[in-house]
């Protein structure tokens, strides 16, 4: 992250505003991935509020989405699914016009669909594609979103490769250092993502990683960094793995994050997992980048984290005494 940009997400949150945006675009998706815990009933209890929920189309998403834009100004907007390529059409009008407001845009998607031709020759962008493991595992797990089918998909682009990192992988010896040698040489790949399966409090998963995996796959990334150059993870980073936040008001992430669901009004809490997510076993490579920007220490002294802290609590304070009482939007704990 730049200086400039560090200056301008502080100035945000002492004015009591979230620099980050990450929006649903659409509940949509073509995938049923066995594991995936978006939306599932047994976390919001019986039937799920989620059926009423207007999930946008057309000019109405477009323009829902740019007032939402301008009126919060993000530094940062994620647009998130579903898998937003189900609004292909909506996103191509989108997204030129928030890059010319000034906001970095990622789009976080499974490549089920070719990503615009538009989309390679823009700056400010990020496509981050999901890869749940090698071949024969993804393959299985998130048909029709094919290997086969991101190559065909992805050709002449330049994406993140983002891989969920799980229990059944770290039982397979060098499982990590296979998948980098699958997807580094790819010219389409610009770098490589790996996260820890997160899990809700009280899951018992195939996924979900023992302490031992955890700290082995903490242990492979800090090794496999100084030989695959596209793997985009930092030491300080990486080391933020073995201890993740207490709870959601201890990560940066979420408290630098408005997550907004398909209906472009409700939030969704306490982070972007939703629901009562097992901060004890966060995996998000997100949170883990702003825990190793708060844990740096300004002059080998005061740490960053400190500083930050203090500016939420005069943003808040600032945001209070300016602004009037306003109804506070439905919130609902949902998976995003």
């Amino acid at each position: 992250m730049k200086t400039s940009e560090v200056v301008r997400a502080w100035g945000k949150i002492l004015k009591g505003e979230q620099p980050s945006l990450s929006i649903e675009i659409t509940r949509e998706c073509p995938l049923r991935c066995p594991g995936c815990y978006a939306y599932h009933e047994a976390h919001l209890g019986g039937e799920s509020t989620l059926r009423s929920l207007i999930d946008r189309k057309g000019d109405e998403l477009v323009s829902g989405v740019l007032e939402i834009v301008d009126r919060t100004r993000p530094l940062h907007v994620s647009l998130v699914g579903g898998d937003p390529l189900v609004r292909y059409r909506e996103l191509e009008c989108l997204i030129p016009q928030l890059l010319a407001r000034g906001v970095h845009v990622q789009v976080v998607t499974s490549a089920f669909r070719p990503l615009p031709p538009s989309w390679a020759g823009l700056s400010g962008m990020n496509v981050v594609v999901s890869v749940d493991g090698l071949q024969p595992e993804h393959d299985v797990r998130r048909a029709p979103a094919t290997y086969e089918r991101i190559l065909r998909n992805i050709a002449g682009h330049s994406v993140t490769i983002h891989c969920t990192v799980t229990g059944q992988m770290m039982k397979r010896p060098d499982y990590l250092r296979q998948f980098l040698n699958a997807w580094s040489p790819r010219p389409e790949t610009r770098k490589i993502w790996f996260s820890l399966f997160t899990p809700q409090l009280g899951d018992q998963m195939p996924e979900i990683l023992t302490p031992q995996e955890r700290q082995l796959a903490i242990d492979d990334m800090l090794e496999l960094r100084k030989s695959f150059p596209k793997l985009d993870m930092p030491e300080a980073l990486l080391r933020e793995f073995a201890k993740p936040p207490s709870n959601p008001q201890a990560c940066v992430f979420a408290l630098t994050t408005q997550v907004l669901s398909a209906d472009l009004r409700t939030k969704v809490v306490p982070c972007q997992f939703g629901g009562n997510p097992d901060c004890s076993s966060c995996g998000c490579i997100a949170s883990m980048a702003l825990a190793a920007v708060a844990a740096h220490k300004l002059g080998g002294l005061i740490p960053v984290g400190s500083l930050f802290k203090a500016s939420i609590r005069i943003g808040r304070m600032r945001a209070k005494n300016i602004a009037a009482p306003v109804p506070v939007e439905e919130q609902l704990r949902v998976l995003n």
